[in-house]
């Protein structure tokens, strides 16, 4: 019996699911801190940044359809090296840091919530908490979590979108009134490069391109909607949060945000709601990258394949890449706050996305595109590396540090390990005999 396919709609649900998810509830805070209140350009900017980095996704998921997603396209891109094996290690340790970010954005609304103070051992206990529960629900398996994400995904877009129609009366157009300053411009440029993760979501329709109806088409498709959907509501909801907060009241409430800025005209039910929906969207974060990211990301990064079936069984066969992905997420929960686990999750992107580009250089002969403009997208995104670079180096010494060493560290083991293990990266069978017959 044939699988039934993904379609176009389906695959935008999935980017845009993916990308609203805990994002916007923990991260509107840190934005505003950075840039104030050029906020809603800031968002802006990251969107236009995000279609130098989808130019490539789009024209190498059309031709490559792989459920290895970004790991294919530098395979066939760069081959086989080193340098491949650290990006496949850098790839799971992103799913590893946004774990963290999602477990920190749950603890802030849980007890603001329940009116529990901010104290460390409180923090802790909530981040522990859910990276547990959600860490068994992965280990023994449920089906009920998995068939609760689409409601789970409904749920959070309609709050965001309630919170826009409802809130855009009472806005404050002084709050929302751009500076264009050279220190205002600079740290609009620097919130930019942190914020750009917001919009990471839409790489993972290359990784269920094999399971898409149409996939030459409908990749692309998908990924160009999703972005202009989840631009329009970032920006609509920077805007009425801003508006009605302001930047004092957005940094002072920065790990609950959202459900602060709807207090101004929806009073103590509107924090409730929000924050009920950035329990369920942070939830859902967590299960889904458990789930649907960091496990398959192991196994590519220790075997050099992808299991012939996705499932999420795939964990009981590889049970030590749970915990250690759940450890390392609480670690990072621990010893990060919001802002330097955000910059860590955009510095290792970028470094994928380069390379992503790169390939699509060397491939374009073959996967289309115009090599004028993916040189103008690899200086868009080296830019925006450089610009994160001297944000951490200025503000963030520690994430700074971390990045280099975790990169440093990822490029040493792999070299080890590669040794060890003889462990090749293999090419997926696309059934695109015309592609792989080039190779």
């Amino acid at each position: 019996m044939k699988k039934s396919k993904i379609g176009l709609w389906e695959a935008v649900s999935l980017a845009v699911g993916t990308m609203i998810g805990a994002g916007i509830f923990s991260i509107l805070g840190v934005g505003a801190q950075i840039c104030e209140n050029n906020l809603p350009l800031a968002f802006f900017i990251a969107a236009v940044i995000s279609f130098s980095v989808a130019y490539s996704y789009s024209f190498l998921g059309s031709k490559f359809i792989s459920n290895a997603g970004p790991i294919e396209f530098i395979i066939r891109g760069i081959g086989d090296n080193p340098v491949t094996g650290t990006l496949s290690i850098l790839m799971w340790f992103s799913y590893v840091i946004s774990i963290s970010l999602f477990a920190k954005a749950f603890s802030g609304y849980f007890l603001a919530l329940f009116h529990l103070p901010d104290k460390p051992v409180f923090v802790a206990s909530v981040e522990g908490a859910i990276i547990v529960l959600f860490t068994a629900l992965n280990f023994f398996g449920s089906k009920a979590v998995g068939k609760a994400e689409f409601w789970i995904v409904l749920i959070k877009i309609s709050v965001l979108l309630s919170f826009v129609v409802l809130g855009i009366w009472s806005i404050n157009p002084d709050f929302i009134k751009p500076v264009f300053n050279n220190s205002s411009i600079v740290n609009t440029f620097f919130a930019s490069s942190v914020l750009f993760l917001t919009y990471m979501g839409f790489g993972l329709i290359t990784n269920a391109s094999e399971n898409i109806e149409n996939p030459e088409k409908n990749v692309p498709r998908a990924i160009y909607i999703s972005i202009f959907i989840v631009a329009f509501i970032y920006i609509s909801v920077s805007v009425v949060a801003l508006g009605n907060l302001g930047v004092e009241g957005l940094i002072r409430s920065k790990e609950y945000a959202l459900a602060e800025a709807a207090k101004p005209f929806l009073g103590d039910i509107g924090f409730t709601l929000v924050a009920i929906g950035a329990l369920f969207s942070t939830s859902s974060a967590i299960n889904a990258t458990l789930y649907g990211g960091a496990n398959i990301a192991y196994v590519l990064s220790k075997k050099g394949h992808l299991p012939k079936v996705f499932e999420r069984k795939v964990w009981f066969n590889e049970p030590e890449g749970l915990f250690i992905t759940a450890v390392l997420s609480y670690i990072f929960a621990l010893f990060f706050d919001l802002n330097g686990i955000s910059a860590l999750i955009s510095y290792v992107f970028l470094i994928i996305y380069i390379f992503v580009i790169v390939s699509h250089y060397r491939l374009s002969n073959i996967a289309g595109g115009k090599k004028v403009f993916i040189i103008l997208n690899l200086i868009v995104i080296l830019s925006v590396f450089i610009i994160l670079l001297i944000y951490q180096w200025n503000n963030q010494r520690d994430s700074f540090i971390t990045g280099f060493f975790i990169l440093s560290f990822a490029f040493l083991f792999e070299i080890v390990y590669r040794q060890i293990t003889g462990r090749i990266f293999i090419k997926r069978k696309l059934n695109r005999s015309h592609i792989n017959t080039i190779f």
